[in-house]
């Protein structure tokens, strides 16, 4: 990530090329541990199984991606799939950084417990930074060929009264598993109001000041962290039913994953956005360079042999 090694080329592909293999054979290990271990016998219990299951696919799709678009020549797109990337594989080091923190808020608490605590928020930290990563080294005011915006107002409106009704089930229903469940809550809601704060604010001033793709990203995310709470909500019966979890497991897992995914989501309809644009130049310049066509004969008659009609 570093400008210096960017501007070398070869450098810079050698430790893509590193970097990426490193990721595949290390999810592969994670793979083959989640595909051992039943859910119920994993480290930290269900829901502990199902977020790590969810950042490994999170993980090795987005650096596919990131991959895919270095190769295709798009590396506005491979910067943010390796930045997403990079993101999910920051949740290990954070979560050891919250084995150390967290005891001191809740004194006694068990390793079991700081670790439901931490994937309340991991995925929606990690992602919201490397969101903040892409925006920072994206200066573009504009993308050739995309114009007008995929997140208008009433589809942020309708977001937003999905969001609402998704986290106002997930309030009620982590309120009533008592101590455990409200600081649950606490874990989730604080994180969540931060970054949608900082994500609303970022689109209100790109706006602003003229800049038509920062806002229009902004955008796209703000509607992606909206939805987050309703997914969640979505999957905890879910997870109930096909995985025979209880209520609280099935909360825990449910809102542990919703803001990840949504974000991954919100990387793919961005990357939509960008190949649309292009899309939608190619064709353009292949209208403008096809020669016009021949204009039509008229119909005639045979001409017969004694030049008459």
């Amino acid at each position: 990530m570093l400008s210096a090694v960017r501007r070398r080329i070869r450098l810079h592909r050698a430790l893509g090329t590193v970097f990426a293999a490193t990721v595949y054979v290390s999810m592969a290990g994670a793979a083959l541990y989640l595909l051992r271990t039943p859910p119920a016998e994993a480290f930290s219990g269900a829901a502990f199984w199902i977020v790590l299951a969810t950042i490994l696919v999170g993980t090795v799709g987005s650096v596919t991606f990131g991959v895919l678009a270095a190769v295709r020549g798009f590396p506005d797109l491979h910067q943010r799939w390796l930045l997403l990337c990079y993101g999910f594989l920051m949740t290990a080091p954070l979560l050891r950084i919250e084995w150390g923190v967290l005891p001191a808020l809740y004194p006694g608490l068990s390793l079991q417990d700081i670790n439901r605590v931490a994937i309340m928020h991991l995925g929606a930290l990690v992602a919201f930074g490397a969101l903040l990563a892409s925006r920072a080294l994206d200066r573009r005011t504009g993308v050739p060929g995309a114009t007008g915006t995929w997140a208008p107002g009433p589809v942020l409106v309708a977001a937003h009264v999905l969001g609402a009704a998704g986290l106002g089930w997930i309030v009620y229903a982590l309120l009533g598993q008592g101590t455990q469940g409200r600081r649950l809550l606490v874990a989730y809601l604080v994180p969540y109001a931060l970054t949608y704060a900082v994500v609303a604010v970022r689109a209100t001033r790109a706006r602003g000041r003229g800049a038509v793709w920062a806002r229009e990203e902004w955008r796209l995310h703000l509607a992606a962290q909206c939805l987050a709470p309703a997914f969640s909500a979505v999957t905890v019966p879910v997870l109930e039913r096909t995985m025979g979890l209880d209520r609280l497991t099935s909360l825990i897992a449910g809102v542990g994953i919703g803001a990840g995914m949504l974000s991954y989501a919100a990387v793919a309809v961005v990357s939509l956005r960008v190949l649309h644009g292009r899309e939608v130049l190619r064709r353009q310049r292949e209208s403008t360079e096809d020669p016009p066509a021949p204009p039509a004969l008229a119909a005639t008659r045979p001409v017969g042999a004694d030049g008459s009609n």
